[in-house]
């Protein structure tokens, strides 16, 4: 290698397409590793979409997509063997699988469309009729393969953490991409994703150069973030002195305890804040239509808040920015801080907050919606409810949308919920219930398709949250001491999904014809129960008359399968509720069983979602 060439860096900008489009990359061995978590993916494509949306028209032809505004990825780095010629990801390979996640799902998506964009060979090339992946890690290979060919790919036992995020991002990308996306815009936003998203590559010829490069973009970051250029302006306000010093010293220590959730919390509390209390607009879903509040303050807040303090948070005088920021800053880090505690650590005052953590919406509506009741001058148990009461009306909007397959990622329901936020802002908890209430009964998803209802690759995650919740409802019905968090994220032995018939089409030929037909009345709603890890193992493939005594020895929903458990549980029976719900024991399990069986989970989710509790 030349010397010249060896010290040769380059950087151009480029789209997705010219990046991926049959290449090949080995990754680098100390970030093989795909770490990325759910809140990056529903960030990824609330951005990407709302981008996109900001530009498109329905009355547009395809080639207009090419004026339509661009959006800005980040960097990617690669080192160049000068020898081989072959490519290795030095930064950026987070976004590299994340990209080719979306591109697979994209791809499934258009396979029923008329019109078709070419993008396979941006995942993969193919030769002599093998599949090989644009990042060449063989740990990732089956997985990429068949959410490639089938879009699911089952976890083994040894799949390590890079091939568990990826099905698990996957999944949050079908549960978030937008549904005015599917259909007639959805060529239009392919054809703007690999060629309007921009990507600065930055080429490195040898490895010392490559790691530098990574280094200063990774360690020399010192430009200001918009919480410290608030601080600054906020401080600029505040002409005396001795106040303007306690208000950088309690900033100071606001800040600290935020920074002790993740490095960028400061960030997302005062964009929770501005937009569950202040914010009055938001952006249409009209093409070309400008950003408002709402978009504003997602990264600019301080600009925001600089253009708006006089009108929307009623501060001018030095007293008045001393005041609020004294008072009203501290008590809503508090409370913010207290629902990021409850969403982890399960609080019986106000548990929907923990339900919400495993089955809610896009944090930069959830928290906004969290705050936008709340009071200064609220009493504990009060602001407690009112959380409780928000977090309850956000699972009932999840839960409804999921048993009726449909999607709520942020794009989706964004318009909506910043109505639910002007809505319930500063309400007493009186006319919050009443509020929540109305608008639960305004859901057009109830409950009547529960019983269509199945498991199928893509919603574990949400069928698990539902039997978490059905199992530990009857549990505290009769008077057992479980949680939400003892069936579906306990610390010691974790439950799973049980099947109630086996998976042996032969066994049930009796009522079936067709393998397929058998498969969906197995993966029905009422043909599923929790059992704990092992256990669940143990039996899972016997005949239901061999389980249904192991049942007996589970929780209270598995039990109720048997009857013997009628006759020995009094409590069970002199429930009110539980009479209501109509139970019956199941001595066989046949067809009519499930059909009995959704029926009765319908009736559970009517009494336990039930508004009742606003109440």
């Amino acid at each position: 290698m030349s010397q010249k060439l060896k010290n040769k860096i380059e950087a151009t900008d480029t789209s997705i397409n010219a990046l991926l489009k049959n290449q090949k990359f080995t990754i680098d061995y100390f970030q093989r590793e795909y770490r990325w978590q759910e809140k990056h993916i529903k960030i990824l494509i609330e951005d990407l979409t709302s981008t996109f949306l900001k530009s498109y028209n329905q009355q547009h032809k395809r080639p207009e997509v090419s004026n339509y505004q661009s959006y800005y990825l980040g960097p990617v780095v690669f080192s160049v063997n000068s020898e081989t010629g072959k490519k290795s990801i030095i930064d950026g390979q987070q976004r590299i699988t994340s990209i080719t996640l979306l591109l697979i799902y994209l791809n499934h998506l258009q396979k029923e469309s008329e019109q078709k964009v070419s993008i396979s060979e941006l995942i993969f090339s193919e030769k002599y009729g093998e599949k090989s992946f644009n990042m060449t890690d063989e740990m990732r290979e089956p997985c990429l393969k068949a959410l490639f060919e089938y879009g699911e790919y089952t976890l083994k036992d040894d799949d390590d953490e890079t091939v568990q995020n990826m099905v698990e991002r996957y999944a949050d990308i079908e549960h978030s991409f937008p549904e005015e996306l599917t259909q007639a815009a959805l060529p239009f936003f392919i054809d703007w994703f690999i060629d309007n998203v921009v990507l600065v590559e930055i080429t490195a010829y040898s490895d010392e150069n490559a790691y530098t490069i990574f280094e200063t973009m990774n360690d020399r970051g010192l430009n200001l973030s918009p919480t410290e250029m608030l601080k600054g302006f906020v401080l600029s306000k505040i002409t005396d002195k001795k106040q303007r010093n306690e208000i950088n010293e309690l900033w100071k220590n606001e800040i600290q305890k935020l920074h002790e959730y993740g490095d960028t919390t400061d960030q997302s509390f005062f964009q929770a804040w501005f937009r569950g209390k202040y914010a009055m607009s938001i952006r249409p879903g009209r093409a070309g239509s400008e950003n408002q509040d709402f978009e504003l303050i997602s990264s600019r807040f301080h600009n925001w808040f600089k253009d708006n303090h006089k009108e929307l948070f009623n501060i001018t005088t030095s007293d008045e920015f001393y005041d609020f920021f004294k008072y009203q800053f501290p008590f809503f880090v508090k409370w913010y801080l207290t629902a990021l505690d409850a969403h982890l650590d399960f609080d019986k005052s106000m548990p929907h907050t923990t339900y919400i953590n495993n089955w809610g919406i896009a944090d930069s509506l959830q928290e906004p919606l969290l705050l936008a009741a709340i009071n200064y001058d609220d009493d504990t148990d009060i602001i407690k409810k009112k959380i409780d009461f928000v977090s309850r009306y956000i699972e009932t909007f999840t839960v409804r949308r999921a048993i009726n397959y449909r999607k709520f990622g942020q794009t989706s329901i964004r318009y909506s919920m910043f109505n639910v936020i002007k809505l319930i802002r500063n309400n007493d908890l009186t006319t919050l219930g009443t509020n929540l209430s109305n608008e639960i009964n305004n859901i057009p998803e109830n409950w009547d398709r529960v019983g269509e209802f199945r498991l199928h690759g893509q919603n574990r995650r949400f069928v698990k949250h539902l039997l978490s919740r059905i199992s530990s409802y009857l549990d505290n019905l009769i008077g057992k001491d479980t949680n939400y968090v003892t069936y579906h994220h306990p610390d010691g032995k974790q439950f799973e999904i049980e099947h109630i018939w086996a998976d042996k089409f032969e066994e049930h030929r009796d009522e079936f014809d067709q393998k397929g037909d058998f498969q969906n009345w197995r993966n029905s709603i009422g043909a599923l129960i929790l059992l704990p890890q092992g256990t669940n193992q143990s039996f899972s493939s016997d005949k239901y008359d061999d389980k249904i005594e192991h049942y007996l020895k589970e929780n209270t929903y598995a039990q109720t399968l048997h009857p013997s458990y009628y006759s020995k549980n009094p409590n069970f029976l002199k429930s009110k509720v539980i009479q209501k719900l109509k139970f019956k024991a199941h001595t066989q399990f046949k067809k009519d069983d499930i059909e009995d069986r959704q029926k009765l989970v319908q009736r559970i989710c009517e009494n336990l979602w039930s508004v009742d509790y606003f109440n």
